[in-house]
């Protein structure tokens, strides 16, 4: 089974509350409020906000009022930057993303199957904004 890890998966789902709260007159979102949200712990959300702040997918506002914003736009954040932000390369298999992983991989048939389905899993993550995701939750959360 192949499986995103709850890095990936959780952190998709902290951008996606940001992204609910993106218009609301631009207050930060505080991680506490998220973890209530979402049920997942603060702790781990704060170490999964890292690697998103510094793909620059979340900007931290400091002091008293502070807490996380979007960096930009959720129709401008696709979700194949915040898997990529937190999983690393979004493949299949390790020799779709290092072609020097396997020494089969020029004879290889499966391996032209793995990079086809890599491909598509990519560019259906690549088409998908965060947007996308908060027109869908809207729907089922009226």
């Amino acid at each position: 089974m192949i499986k995103l890890s709850t890095k990936g998966r959780y952190g998709t789902r902290l951008m996606l509350n940001l992204a609910l709260h993106y218009n609301n007159g631009g207050k930060p979102v505080i991680i506490e409020n998220v973890s209530k949200d979402e049920e997942v712990s603060t702790r781990y959300l704060e170490q999964i906000v890292i690697p998103l702040r510094i793909s620059n997918l979340v900007k931290s506002i400091r002091g008293a009022a502070g807490g996380y914003i979007l960096s930009r736009h959720p129709s401008k954040i696709k979700l194949i930057e915040i898997l990529e932000s937190l999983e690393g390369p979004i493949c299949l298999v390790d020799c779709v993303d290092e072609s020097d992983y396997c020494h089969r991989t020029p004879t290889c048939a499966a391996h032209e199957i793995w990079k086809e389905a890599s491909f598509m899993m990519r560019e259906f993550f690549g088409k998908t904004t965060l947007q996308d995701l908060v027109k869908i939750s809207n729907k089922k959360n009226p």
